[in-house]
């Protein structure tokens, strides 16, 4: 009996893992053919990061010591997080430029110490609300905005025209707790 029980749940469990893999795969490709990149564009902003993050990480001095993450959307490259000083903060920069496919980049990177969990926690929170309200917002397609919050201050990415992206900074801004609203739009 109590075989069949571990064997029971097992499978229930592996089940359960499948249906969950083939939720979170439709949801992707919802979210890929809403995009407003093509899916050409979306495979090569994933490239982008992930370069760009190899190349942050050969940099011993930076792989040990700094807190640095990278989005790419639309070859725009946004770098946010923490370095201990500004030379740093260009070592990081220069690494992220030489990657291929890159258009611009924004270096939101601030010297300082690197932020803690509860404070990565918190910033989760807030880009679930500005997300939560910019998909709610009749005048914004907030899916088309990418939100990357750090520190409580929040980057929005996207293509996007004009008015959405004043649209979708004022959303942000009155969120309570985002402390900072910085634009790196690419414009329609």
């Amino acid at each position: 009996m109590m075989l069949r029980t571990i064997l029971l749940i097992s499978i229930l469990s592996l089940l359960q893992g499948c249906a969950a893999a083939v939720v979170a795969g439709t949801a992707s490709a919802v979210s890929a053919a809403n995009d407003r990149r093509t899916i050409g564009s979306q495979i090569d902003d994933n490239s982008i990061e992930i370069k760009a993050t190899i190349a942050l990480k050969q940099i011993q001095r930076l792989a040990k010591h700094a807190n640095i993450n990278v989005v790419s959307v639309n070859g725009t490259v946004l770098l946010t997080g923490q370095v201990a000083n500004v030379e740093m903060r260009t070592e990081a920069n220069k690494a992220v430029q030489s990657v291929i496919g890159v258009k611009k980049l924004f270096n939101q990177i601030r010297i300082g110490s690197n932020i803690g969990l509860a404070t990565k926690g918190h910033d989760t929170w807030l880009t679930s609300k500005v997300k939560t309200q910019l998909l709610a917002d009749d005048n914004v397609n907030g899916s088309n905005i990418k939100v990357v919050t750090e520190n409580a201050e929040v980057f929005l990415m996207g293509m996007v025209a004009p008015a959405e992206a004043e649209k979708a900074v004022e959303i942000a801004r009155n969120i309570h707790g985002v402390e900072k609203v910085v634009k790196a739009f690419e414009y329609l």
